[in-house]
């Protein structure tokens, strides 16, 4: 947006905070997400919608939105008989449709629109994604991620979100891509413990973005509000960058009944830990809502 300082400006500055689940607010609002299109499908359907939960998560003092683009991609579109040209303009809509919040929200503090870039398997929508190890190679993970970035990216967003990424051979994937798009991006793993979905060291994940200038912050999104804990230490640690950090609620995500289960466990209270460890860019992932991040902004904005 005009006159909005950077992302990496306000990061180096202070604390940033992230919204909250996309599809747990959509589902709050009435629509039904049993589909393999997950919230992509409303930006074809009711893209009034997003733009409305996004508001939500403005209004409860988030600075970043994520766009509704993690589950939509030109194969999952194309599968519903949508072209290319149609879902490349729906991946824009995406990123418009979060600014249009943004303005809606008349806030006084900035406000910046992340576009959400998913792992291959959402695309699958099989919960391949928890798990990594499609059997593809880098080259066609590669391939497969380029024309939606390429995509997102012309639509301006202020950062890409590689987000809830299971392994790094998609990882790799991912960072082959960004030089020359022009848009800089935060790069997050689906993790267990110091492992990644896929079983490897996060150590060694978050490696793989240290020298990459294109990537402004670097840790985990989508996993337990416990595995975070770890997570951020090691990831300022090994690559000296800003941590991006946004669990679940604490429930566990049942693949084959597509539904979440057990208690919540994350508390605004454990965000000042994360950023005492070197996290900068702090929110909620699934079945997190606006709730959860005011309480969240409120402690974070309160004097150290």
């Amino acid at each position: 947006m005009s006159g909005t300082p950077s992302l990496t400006d306000a990061l180096a500055g202070g604390t940033v905070v992230l919204d909250g689940g996309m599809s747990n607010q959509l589902a709050a609002a009435g629509h039904d997400l049993s589909d393999e299109l997950w919230s992509a499908r409303l930006l074809a359907e009711d893209p009034g919608a997003i733009a409305e939960a996004h508001l939500a998560y403005f209004e409860a003092g988030a600075d970043v939105a994520i766009t509704a683009s993690y589950q939509a991609t030109f194969e999952g579109f194309a599968r519903r008989g949508i072209d290319h040209d149609r879902a490349a303009a729906l991946l824009a809509l995406s990123v418009e449709s979060a600014r249009t919040a943004a303005r809606r929200a008349g806030a006084a503090r900035p406000l910046w629109v992340a576009a959400s870039v998913g792992p291959y398997g959402a695309m699958l929508a099989d919960g391949s994604e928890y798990r990594g190890r499609y059997g593809l190679t880098v080259a066609e993970l590669e391939r497969f991620h380029r024309p939606r970035m390429e995509a997102l990216a012309a639509a301006e967003p202020d950062v890409l979100a590689l987000e809830t990424i299971p392994d790094t051979d998609e990882a790799e994937a991912l960072l082959r891509i960004l030089p020359g798009l022009g848009i800089p991006a935060w790069l997050s793993y689906s993790a267990t413990g110091d492992r990644t979905r896929a079983d490897q060291p996060l150590s060694d994940a978050f490696a793989l973005a240290a020298e990459v200038d294109e990537v402004i912050a670097v840790g985990v999104n989508c996993c337990a509000p416990e595995d975070a804990d770890h997570s951020v230490a090691l990831a300022a640690r090994v690559t000296g960058k800003p941590v991006v950090v946004y669990p679940n609620s604490g429930e566990t995500w049942d693949a084959r009944a597509r539904a979440w289960t057990g208690p919540a466990t994350f508390t605004a209270e454990q965000v000042t830990g994360w950023r005492a460890s070197g996290a900068r860019l702090i929110g909620g992932c699934c079945r997190v809502g606006p709730k959860t991040i005011s309480a969240l902004a409120a402690t974070l904005r309160r004097p150290a």
